[in-house]
């Protein structure tokens, strides 16, 4: 169970990931030391599995996202594994959510237009393992988004 203490430090840690321990204990309230022993903690319980960039996503007009929901031939597990699998090899795939509801899987694509969306529907996205249907929709603008 976390603490208040642990959710101060992850709390800090999705503001900024590359804070000195020094400037994390600082913000957290705790001496270095603690807040050191506390942050290995996390990461050898599995709480923090690593540590990312995040990139700025292309400006408004050089990409066009899509949408794609996709509905598997079957939900075993093996099938899950190897759509998962394949899918992550993508790399216009920029999400990929297993879901509930009417699909099994929700994609954010993006692309540079239509007609490349075309082609990597035709020749990626249709040929992944055990895709029985695909649905696409082009998104308009983004209301929200990129938030950490």
């Amino acid at each position: 169970m976390l603490d208040d203490a642990d959710q101060r430090i992850l709390k800090a840690l999705r503001q900024d990931g590359r804070m000195t321990n020094a400037a994390l204990a600082e913000a957290v309230g705790l001496s270095q030391s603690a807040c050191l022993r506390r942050l290995r903690l996390l990461e050898s319980r599995g709480v923090i599995r690593g540590y990312t960039a995040i990139i700025e996503e292309p400006q408004h007009g050089d990409t066009v996202t899509v949408i794609v929901q996709i509905t598997l031939d079957r939900q075993t597990e093996e099938h899950l594994s190897r759509f998962e699998t394949a899918v992550k090899r993508l790399p216009e795939v920029r999400d990929c959510f297993l879901m509930t509801g009417m699909s099994d899987y929700l994609l954010r694509v993006e692309v540079r237009d239509a007609a490349d969306y075309e082609r990597i529907h035709k020749e990626q996205l249709s040929r992944l393992p055990g895709v029985a249907r695909i649905q696409s929709s082009f998104a308009i603008r983004r209301v929200i988004g990129g938030r950490g």
